[in-house]
């Protein structure tokens, strides 16, 4: 059985045409001069929930490190906000688990996102100390503050 020359060359050049592509699918098509990319992850779900953090897939699929947006409807001066998930009230751990059929999109954030920068100067998120003119030089975390209640006239 006689094999032709111009088989074997087809042959070669469209494993090697696929061998490029996906290398070159993989690689995204980036060069060395694109944006830097940092270890944080944005997670968005379906129930419309934003989480940050680092992507672990040992031993389940979650994020590390992690941080939630949250909508506060009733305040036009911050109506959005991002809070150390460790750091809400009820105390969880430090590692958030996300079933993989419940994520609608993931990217990676920018290194250079005021997100990502804020995230690695201030990692628990606490606001500078207060210059308040009662002397009190240690902030309390927006999540910490109780509401305080109007008296009634």
């Amino acid at each position: 059985m006689r094999i032709n020359k111009y088989l074997l060359i087809g042959i070669g050049l469209v494993l090697l045409a696929g061998v490029f592509g996906g290398v070159s699918y993989f690689m995204g098509g980036r060069s060395s001069d694109d944006v830097k990319m940092s270890e944080f992850t944005a997670v968005f779900l379906k129930t419309g929930d934003l989480y940050f953090g680092k992507v672990s897939n040992s031993p389940n699929f979650g994020l590390k490190q992690p941080y939630v947006l949250q909508i506060n409807n009733t305040s036009k001066e911050n109506p959005v906000s991002v809070q150390r998930f460790n750091k809400v009230f009820w105390g969880p751990e430090d590692f958030i688990s996300i079933n993989r059929d419940e994520v609608v999109w993931t990217t990676r954030l920018r290194a250079d996102s005021k997100l990502v920068e804020t995230f690695i100067s201030n990692p628990d998120l606490t606001p500078p100390a207060e210059s308040a003119q009662n002397g009190a030089s240690q902030a309390v975390p927006p999540a910490a503050k109780a509401p305080v209640a109007e008296p009634k006239q």
